[in-house]
């Protein structure tokens, strides 16, 4: 994760309370229509109202490989996957599949007493602990073999970056620390001078500072709330305690080399081979991320409350299997293999990583997924560069220099249209990145039958599944590549030549043209996918 990528991840923690008003993406925007709402929608609404009226869909699963997903949400109790083979909580494998109790899915970073690994470290950490001992002090010239001069330029890359994000993420702590404890201190001062419990800007004009230090805080945060005079210092503080718990998980776990989570998962990490470990736990402690993934893709759809998902007929299957920090290898290759063998015809994917570990595993998945007739969608990432030349794993590119035929790679849209439609957080790659979709302020699912507003590749790739799950529902016979291949080619190129202005790459901004970012330099359209297919249909 660049240093660009922090500051975005920064940004969007502050951004309700640091910045001006920002303009207010319309709700839904990611199911309307490109032509008939002005916003860069899938069209979900208009294929069901003039295409699919009438017709009857197959039930899809879709497993959404994530942080867990809230099984039980008002929103997605109707549409989750349920394994009728299985009698819940018996403490027993009713369907003898090696997975005790799995009801709605399986999680294979948890331990058989129910423990959860919830935060863990990045994949450089974990490369530069095991390779340190070897390679520390060493340069690839000092070795004979060609496996030990890849593992020490591996090394030296994973130190690098290491060492360049632990100095970054101390910058920002030097910054935004400080901050907050400013910040709360001149809350608290104006609560108890006032009496109020909630300072506006208002309350904040009328107090009078004791000291210079106040004096010169309650400058700084006047501005801040001038911008937003609804706001209150609460509101302040509460984004700046996301920041400040972001660094503090960033320093304690994620750039920790030391730590080791799999204690708690009690499997035998080094080998791949092994299956049979984790737990029933699903949802597991902090399911936001795959919550609101499942949402995107699946959440009941006109029922009267939350939010509509794309896909009328998928049901969801949670594989647990991404913590807060980066997932493994062979969790995703187990993750992969449980779904595939549960009947999931789409797997969504809405992670990534720099640094690999075991490629072969999660190679060996794939092709398994598909033999078995499964399509992967993975998410690009949020990083900000050309990942044809910046690796990102998984991918679809094998040891061998083969390529998955079943995978696919999306990047992000921004709901406006012209030249600001790429969301400026997303990765990009013409040979790479396949396509892109909405994924910026997408409302969707959030734990405890709450509903919240995302953004990232993340939500992108579930928009990406939801309009797959569609096509497989309607047409069920549609192979993975026939699958990828509607997609790709529905893909909407009314913005192919268009010069975007924004950055797209690293170092000084340069003007390129939308259809440059992809291989399609298409955008995900559910009504075009639905036009191709029935136009195949009938030939």
């Amino acid at each position: 994760m660049s240093m660009k990528s922090l500051n975005y991840i920064i940004c969007g923690i502050l951004g309700i309370a640091f910045s001006l008003q920002a303009q207010v993406a319309p709700k839904n925007w990611f199911n309307l229509d490109p032509e008939k709402d002005q916003v860069n929608g899938v069209s979900t609404e208009r294929s069901y109202s003039e295409l699919l009226k009438g017709k009857t869909p197959s039930p899809v699963i879709v497993a959404v490989i994530d942080s867990g997903v809230d099984f039980m949400h008002e929103d997605l109790k109707d549409v989750m996957w349920t394994n009728t083979r299985e009698i819940p909580n018996n403490g027993k494998d009713d369907d003898k599949n090696g997975y005790v109790d799995d009801v709605h899915g399986w999680n294979f970073i948890g331990g058989k007493n129910g423990e959860n690994v919830n935060e863990d470290n990045l994949e450089m950490a974990r490369v530069y602990k095991a390779l340190k001992e070897k390679y520390e002090g060493k340069v690839p010239q000092d070795f004979k073999t060609s496996k030990e001069k890849e593992e020490c330029k591996l090394f030296l890359s994973a130190k690098t970056d290491l060492e360049q994000q632990r100095t970054e993420i101390n910058q920002l702590a030097e910054r935004y620390l400080p901050l907050y404890d400013k910040l709360s201190a001149l809350n608290d001062a104006v609560k108890k001078s006032s009496g109020k419990s909630k300072i506006t800007f208002a309350e904040l004009q009328a107090y009078t500072p004791v000291n210079d230090t106040e004096k010169e805080n309650k400058e700084r945060f006047s501005k801040r709330l001038s911008n937003s005079p609804e706001l209150s210092l609460d509101d302040l503080l509460g984004s700046l305690q996301e920041a400040v718990d972001y660094i503090n998980g960033q320093l304690k776990f994620n750039l920790n080399p030391d730590l080791n989570t799999r204690s708690i998962v009690g499997d035998n990490y080094n080998n791949s081979n092994e299956k049979y470990y984790g737990n029933s736990d699903c949802k597991g402690p902090e399911s936001f991320h795959g919550t609101h993934v499942a949402g995107i893709i699946a959440a009941k759809r006109n029922n009267g409350i939350g939010m509509d998902g794309i896909c009328n007929s998928a049901l969801i299957m949670s594989v647990r299997a991404v913590p807060n920090g980066d997932e493994r290898d062979k969790d995703v290759a187990n993750a992969i293999r449980y779904a595939v063998d549960n009947g999931a015809k789409i797997i969504n994917m809405s992670f990534g990583k720099k640094y690999p570990w075991d490629k072969k595993a999660v190679d060996d998945a794939v092709r398994y997924a598909a033999s078995k007739g499964v399509l992967l969608i993975h998410a690009a990432g949020n990083d900000h560069v050309n990942i044809d030349s910046v690796s990102h794993f998984p991918c679809k590119s094998f040891l061998d220099g083969k390529t998955a035929e079943n995978f696919i790679d999306i990047g992000a849209l921004s709901w406006k249209q012209g030249d600001n439609l790429v969301a400026d957080f997303s990765n990009y790659g013409k040979k790479t990145v396949d396509v892109f979709a909405p994924g910026v302020d997408i409302y969707s699912t959030a734990p405890e039958n709450k509903y919240k507003n995302a953004s990232g590749t993340s939500m992108a790739c579930p928009v990406t599944a939801g309009v797959a799950a569609v096509l497989k529902s309607y047409y069920p016979f549609l192979t993975p590549v026939q699958l990828k291949e509607i997609l790709l080619k529905s893909s909407t190129a009314a913005y192919k030549n268009l010069i975007l202005n924004t950055e797209v790459s690293e170092g000084p901004s340069q003007a390129i043209a939308f259809g440059e970012l992809s291989q399609t330099g298409g955008i995900v359209n559910l009504y075009k996918a639905l036009q191709l297919e029935i136009g195949r249909a009938h030939v």
